[in-house]
């Protein structure tokens, strides 16, 4: 004769399982856990399989699994890994929206904007691939439109539409803060303007007189940058005739530092900074100032 198998009530339940009497109770009455019976009071009365479908009950829980999907994987209409698949891609899409918060949150923090530019970055960072890469080609249409394509200014365009397709899956706080920092700078009338007049200017050709070139300006402007010697001194001036020829006139000097003036932007150099942290490409010196001091010294020394 087989003996009959120990029921338990709910007290003992939770004692067994540790599990508050209140959640037991909340869970059979949600189809989660049945009884096996009842006591002759009417009482709830559960078996030896209970407990151990109790405990798979509070780990599927704890992973953030909801009732449904709970019964659903006691029922064996899914498997654990098929809930626990879902699962993943559904936190996967929570972690990139708590960081898309935290970088618009840190952006606010650190720009004091207003409560509606917050509002807006933050419909900005949430935006698919699809509308950021929009945002990007609007920039770039009406920043270069009527330029000549096969002039050097096409060039500049086809970069700065250099948007990755899409972030990461898992995207970084630096890229999301990025691409936050990004789509507010390629909303500025001004950075459009100073991007549009470069291209239109680098289209048209640009005079080099008196043997200027970037490259010079960058290694011999950046040594007086090191060495913290000033555009308007005599060591300067010194310096200045390795990048350019003495004899320029005063005239030329000026024309030179106008002309360099409109392809320096800390802006413009902001956005390839940008760009490199969203499309992974290594992170390269910033050159802008070695060209803010050769202005500088251009117009001291005309």
């Amino acid at each position: 004769m087989s003996e009959k198998p120990e029921l338990f009530t709910i007290g003992e339940l939770a004692q067994r399982t540790g599990l508050a009497v209140r959640t037991i109770r909340f869970w059979s009455d949600s189809e989660v856990v049945a009884p096996a019976g009842r006591s002759t009071g009417g009482y709830r009365l559960y078996d030896a399989e209970a407990v151990a479908r109790l405990d798979l009950v509070r780990t599927l829980r704890e992973l953030g699994l909801g009732l449904t999907s709970v019964r659903r994987v006691l029922a064996s209409q899914v498997t654990v890994q098929d809930v626990a698949e879902a699962h993943l891609q559904a936190l996967d899409a929570e972690l990139r929206t708590l960081q898309t918060r935290r970088a618009v949150l840190r952006w606010t923090a650190q720009h004091g904007t207003t409560t509606e530019e917050m509002r807006t970055m933050h419909e900005v960072a949430k935006m698919s691939a699809d509308e950021r890469q929009r945002i990007i080609d609007d920039f770039v249409q009406r920043t270069f439109e009527g330029v000549d394509e096969s002039g050097p200014g096409a060039s500049i365009a086809q970069g700065m539409r250099s948007m990755p397709p899409e972030l990461p899956s898992d995207p970084s706080t630096a890229q999301v803060e990025a691409w936050v920092e990004l789509a507010d700078l390629v909303r500025d009338e001004d950075f459009r303007r100073r991007c549009r007049d470069m291209a239109v200017i680098g289209a048209q050709g640009i005079e080099q007189p008196g043997g200027y070139s970037p490259e010079k300006t960058i290694e011999h402007a950046g040594h007086a940058l090191r060495e913290e010697i000033s555009p308007e001194s005599a060591r300067g001036k010194e310096v200045l005739d390795l990048v350019v020829d003495p004899g320029l006139s005063s005239a030329q000097r000026l024309a030179l530092a106008d002309t360099v003036e409109t392809f320096t932007d800390r802006r413009v150099e902001r956005y390839w900074q940008l760009l490199g942290v969203l499309n992974g490409w290594p992170p390269f010196e910033p050159r802008v100032a070695n060209f803010e001091w050769l202005i500088a010294a251009l117009r001291a020394h005309a």
